[in-house]
C-alpha cells in the first residue's frame, strides 16, 4: 500500500482524538485537555503508538495556529475594539503586564538569565481561552461583571500572543551570535542582510499591502469566486489567502500569525466574515487537534517522575501568582460583591497558547529541552486544575464571601402583615411583583442576591436582602399571617426545601411557584403545590403562535392553537406525573402518545370552519380579507 506508514500514522492520531475528546468533554474537561490526554496514552511514555515523529507533525499542525489566530482576527471588528477598549487595554494591559513582571522576578530566582526569564513571564502570563469560555458558557456567567471582565482580558490575552511570537525570537537572540544562527530569527528573516533601514521599509510595505488588499480588492475577489457557487473553490481562496500571507511574512522575517491575524481584522467587516469563518474553522480545529496530540506525546513524563514535588510546587506557586495579580486587578477595576474572586479563579491557570509559545521558544532555541519540558508539564497540570479551581470557588469560597464580606449582610426583615410574600426578584418574580403592585396589592420581597438588591432599590422598590431557605427569614417576614407565598427564586432545591418547609409549618399559606422545567413541577407536585409555572413555558408559547402568524395562519388560528396546546399540557400534567413516578419508560411512552394526540387533534379542528363570531376581535384579520375581497371584485 502506498505510504503504509503515513496511514497508519494518521489512524492512530485520528483515534486517539475520537476517544479521548468525547471522554474528557463527559468527565467535564474542555477539548484542549482531551487532545493532550491522547497524545499522552500514544506517546513514547505510555504505549508508545509514536515517538520523534511527533516533533515533526507538530510542526505541520502549527499551521493551525496561524488559522486560529485569522480567525480571531475576523472577531475582532474595530468598532468593538473602541468600545470595550478600557476592558481589553486597561484591565487585560495590567494583566499581562504584571504578571509577566511578577512571574520573570520569581524566574530570576530560580537562577534563570534575565531574557529567559522574560521569556517564561510571558508565556505564563496567558490564561485559556478555551477553558475559560466553556466555563462561562456553561455555567451562564458570560453576562456578570466577573464574565465580561474575564472576556475582555481573554482578548487582551489573545491579541497579545502575535507580539509575544514576534519578541521570543529576539530574546533568544541575546543567549548569543551561535544560538542566533540556530534560532527561528535566522531561518525567519528572508531579508536579513539588508540594511535595517530597507527591512523596515519592507515590513511597513508588506503590512500596508496587506491592509490596502484586505480593504478594498479582497471583497471583489471573494464576490467573483462566489459566483461560481462552487463551495470547494471558495475554501481553496480561503486557504491560499492565508497560506499566501503565512509565505509573505515568512519571507520578510515577521511572525506569519501576525500578517493572518492583521488580514482577519481587516476583513471583519467584509461581508464574506462569516463564510470564512465557517470555512476555515473546520481546519483550523483539525490541525490545532493535532497539534495538541502531539504536544501530549512530547511531554516529557520523565522530569515530573523524576521531581513531582518540584512539578506540583510550580504549578501551586503560578496558580497563587496568578490569582493574587488578578485578584488585585479586580479590586482596583472595582469588581464587588465576590465578583473579583470568580474574575481571579477563572483566569489563573496557564493558556493553551503557551504549548505554541514554549514549542516556538524551543525552535527559536530561547529554552534548552529540559526547560521547556518542565514548562509544558506545568501549563499542562494547571490547565487541568482548573475545574478544581471554580469548584473551590463555588462550594468553599462564594458561600463564605456572601455572609462575611458583602456589603450587605442578611437584614432584619420589618414585620409589615403584608398578605403576599415574594421570594426572588429577578427578572422572572420582577414581571410577577410589578403585576401585583400595580393592583395596589402590599407585598413583602425578599432576595438572596445582593446586587439585585442594591439595583432595584435604586428604582424605588422596598425589598430585603435574605435567604428564605432560612426559617428565621420566612417568620419575620409574616409567614404566619400570609395568604401567597410566591416562590420566584431561581434556585432550585432552595425552593423546593422552602415548599416543603411551609407545607410541613403552615398548610394554610397557598404555594405559587416557578418552576425550571417539567421535572421541576413534578417535585412541587410531590408536595402538593398545585400552582407550578414553567419558567419558559408560556413565552414560549407566545414566540410559537407568532411562528404560526408568519406560516400562514391567521391571529385568532394561531391563538386558539397555542391556547389548545397549553390546556392540553395542564390535562395530562398529572397523569405525565404519575407515570414518573411508576414507571420511567411508561412515562416517555405516554409523553409521545400525547404529543401525537394533540397534533390529531390541531389538525382535525383545522378541517372545520371557524364561525365568522370568533375572528370578531382580530381586527387586522379582518381588514385583510375585506381589503382581499375588494380587490376581487375591482377585477
Amino acid at each position: 500500500m502506498y505510504n503504509e506508514d503515513f496511514f497508519f500514522q494518521a489512524l492512530i492520531y485520528l483515534l486517539a482524538a475520537v476517544v479521548s475528546v468525547p471522554l474528557a468533554k463527559k468527565m467535564g474537561m474542555v477539548s484542549v485537555l482531551g487532545y493532550l490526554l491522547a497524545g499522552v496514552i500514544i506517546g513514547p511514555f505510555v504505549l508508545g503508538l509514536v515517538g520523534q515523529e511527533a516533533g515533526e507533525i507538530m510542526h505541520f499542525a502549527e499551521f493551525g495556529v496561524v488559522l486560529m489566530l485569522f480567525l480571531i482576527g475576523l472577531e475582532l471588528e474595530p468598532a468593538l475594539l473602541w468600545k470595550m477598549r478600557r476592558s481589553i487595554f486597561g484591565l487585560g494591559g495590567l494583566q499581562v503586564l504584571l504578571t509577566t513582571i511578577v512571574i520573570s522576578v520569581v524566574a530570576s530566582f530560580f537562577n534563570f538569565e534575565w531574557n529567559k526569564a522574560i521569556g517564561i513571564g510571558l508565556i505564563l502570563a496567558l490564561s485559556s481561552t478555551a477553558i475559560v469560555l466553556q466555563t462561562l458558557t456553561e455555567k451562564g456567567l458570560l453576562r456578570n461583571t466577573a464574565g465580561r471582565s474575564a472576556f475582555s482580558v481573554l482578548l487582551f490575552q489573545d491579541i497579545s500572543v502575535v507580539p509575544f511570537l514576534a519578541v521570543i525570537p529576539l530574546l533568544a537572540s541575546f543567549n548569543g551570535p551561535a544560538r542566533l544562527q540556530e534560532s527561528q530569527v535566522g531561518q525567519l528573516t528572508g531579508v536579513a542582510s539588508l540594511p535595517g533601514w530597507v527591512q523596515l521599509l519592507i515590513i511597513i510595505g508588506a503590512i500596508g499591502a496587506i491592509i490596502f488588499l484586505g480593504r478594498f480588492v479582497a471583497k471583489y475577489i471573494f464576490r467573483y469566486i462566489a459566483e461560481t457557487n462552487l463551495h470547494e473553490i471558495f475554501t481553496a481562496m480561503a486557504l491560499l489567502l492565508v497560506i499566501g500571507i503565512a509565505l509573505a511574512m515568512s519571507a520578510i522575517g515577521l511572525s506569519p500569525a501576525l500578517g493572518t491575524f492583521i488580514a482577519g481584522v481587516v476583513l471583519a467587516d467584509s461581508e464574506y466574515r462569516h463564510e470564512l469563518e465557517t470555512t476555515i474553522d473546520p481546519f483550523k480545529g483539525l490541525l490545532l487537534g493535532l497539534f495538541f496530540i502531539s504536544v501530549g506525546a512530547s511531554i516529557n513524563f520523565m522530569l515530573f517522575i523524576e521531581d513531582p514535588f518540584k512539578i506540583l510546587g510550580l504549578v501551586v506557586l503560578l496558580i497563587i501568582i496568578k490569582f493574587l495579580v488578578l485578584l488585585a486587578l479586580g479590586r482596583f477595576f472595582r469588581l464587588k460583591k465576590g465578583y473579583e474572586f470568580l474574575f481571579a479563579f477563572l483566569l489563573a491557570q496557564s493558556s493553551e497558547f503557551a504549548f505554541v509559545l514554549v514549542s516556538f521558544s524551543q525552535q527559536s532555541q530561547l529554552f534548552e529541552g529540559k526547560t521547556a519540558g518542565q514548562l509544558l508539564l506545568v501549563v499542562a497540570l494547571s490547565m487541568a486544575f482548573s475545574p478544581l479551581l471554580i469548584v473551590l470557588n463555588e462550594k468553599v469560597v462564594s458561600p463564605i464571601l456572601e455572609r462575611w464580606h458583602n456589603k450587605l449582610d442578611y437584614e432584619e426583615v420589618e414585620p409589615e402583615d403584608n398578605p403576599i410574600i415574594i421570594a426572588g426578584f429577578g427578572r422572572f418574580g420582577l414581571a410577577v411583583g410589578r403585576l401585583l403592585l400595580a393592583n395596589n396589592f402590599k407585598i413583602t420581597i425578599i432576595d438572596s442576591n445582593p446586587a439585585n438588591v442594591e439595583v432595584l432599590r435604586k428604582f424605588g422598590f422596598k425589598l430585603y436582602y435574605g435567604d428564605v431557605a432560612r426559617p428565621q427569614v420566612l417568620e419575620k417576614a409574616g409567614i404566619a399571617k400570609a395568604r401567597l407565598m410566591i416562590l420566584s427564586m431561581a434556585e432550585y432545591d432552595n425552593s423546593l426545601k422552602v415548599a416543603k418547609y411551609i407545607r410541613d409549618k403552615y398548610p394554610n399559606v397557598r404555594i405559587l411557584a416557578r418552576a425550571k422545567d417539567i421535572f421541576h413541577a413534578f417535585e412541587f407536585a410531590k408536595l402538593n403545590v398545585k400552582t407550578v409555572q414553567r419558567e419558559v413555558f408560556n413565552s414560549g408559547l407566545e414566540l410559537g403562535a407568532k411562528a404560526l402568524e408568519h406560516l400562514g395562519f391567521n391571529r385568532y388560528e394561531a391563538y386558539r392553537s397555542a391556547r389548545f396546546f397549553k390546556h392540553h399540557e395542564e390535562e395530562v400534567f398529572m397523569n405525565l406525573y404519575e407515570h414518573w413516578l411508576e414507571d420511567k419508560n411508561r412515562f416517555i411512552q405516554e409523553t409521545r402518545r400525547f404529543s401525537e394526540q394533540v397534533s390529531e387533534t390541531l389538525m382535525a379542528e383545522r378541517k372545520f370552519s371557524i364561525h365568522d363570531a370568533d375572528c370578531a376581535w382580530d381586527v387586522e384579520s379582518i381588514r385583510e380579507e375585506e381589503a382581499g375581497l375588494t380587490s376581487e371584485g375591482e377585477k
